[in-house]
């Protein structure tokens, strides 16, 4: 499955207007894994709080947003470009790929929550496949 020209450019126009609001947007999607998924929080336990608004749920909800941006920068080779976060995840952080497809769910939810108006449904079928890319880089490393 590969992205179209017509599917990169809305991707990256679509992550562009949503950028001012990635925090907020990381946030709601962790918080919203952490708690419809309570078998995710294993991977948080040293954390004190894992409550929607905790300093820690926020500050992860952004690095993880922080990632798909990056892979909007490196669309035209996500594999490549992702591959220090696939080795991190497989090989230090042990996190089942699983859950990437569950974040990636949440956050596609949470877009479509913030800017209605913007996630078509031509958008979001960009959206989702690119996202579907990330995940497929993102598990490169497990096999």
């Amino acid at each position: 499955m590969s992205l179209s020209a017509k599917e990169k450019k809305l991707v990256k126009t679509f992550f562009t207007k949503i950028a001012p609001k990635a925090e907020d947007i990381g946030h709601e999607a962790l918080s919203r894994t952490l708690f419809v998924y309570p078998q995710t929080k294993t991977y948080f336990s040293h954390w004190k709080d894992l409550s929607p608004g905790s300093p820690q749920v926020r500050k992860h909800g952004m690095t993880v947003m922080g990632g798909y941006m990056e892979a909007v920068e490196k669309i035209d080779d996500i594999t490549g470009g992702l591959m220090s976060l696939s080795e991190l995840h497989a090989f230090t952080l042990r996190v089942d790929p699983a859950n990437f497809k569950i974040i990636t769910h949440n956050v596609l939810v949470v877009m479509a929550m913030y800017f209605p108006d913007d996630f078509t449904p031509e958008v979001h079928v960009a959206v989702d496949k690119f996202l579907s890319k990330v995940n497929q880089a993102l598990s490169e490393k497990y096999r």
